[in-house]
């Protein structure tokens, strides 16, 4: 049971260190548009984290920032190891993460609807002022 906490503790400190890292210190061209860090779920032996990211930009930017990530992931790993002072620092592994690209996408839809919504509430028709079905 103390393990399983130890995992969850290194996996929170992981997404603050990347995440640090790719807002300030990244260095590679192919890393474009906003990267989040939004989860990373590691073993419970603390040797493979997969480390869920969300890229905001066109489907190229995504697959060049993602090829980056990979090229990265070992210089990760040591200043990773080293931050979290680990004996043995995690293999990474980038996964894409749709959640927050999906989000965006509903709050869009959501705000369509109510614009929709409001635009034929805000104007009454003919009809709408004539008619009482009591």
């Amino acid at each position: 049971m103390a393990d399983h906490h130890r995992s969850e503790r290194v996996a929170a400190a992981m997404r603050e260190e990347i995440a640090t890292f790719l807002a300030n210190d990244v260095k590679d061209p192919r890393i474009m548009g906003l990267v989040t860090v939004t989860a990373v779920e590691i073993t419970r032996d603390l040797r493979h984290a997969r480390v869920f990211v969300s890229v905001l930009g066109s489907d190229s930017q995504r697959a060049a920032t993602f090829e980056g990530l990979g090229n990265v992931a070992s210089h990760l790993r040591g200043r990773v190891g080293r931050a979290l002072r680990l004996r043995v620092a995690p293999d990474i592994e980038f996964r894409n993460d749709e959640s927050v690209a999906h989000a965006a996408h509903i709050e869009q839809l959501l705000a369509q609807v109510r614009k929709d919504g409001h635009s034929e509430t805000a104007t009454p028709t003919a009809s709408d002022e004539g008619s009482d079905d009591h």
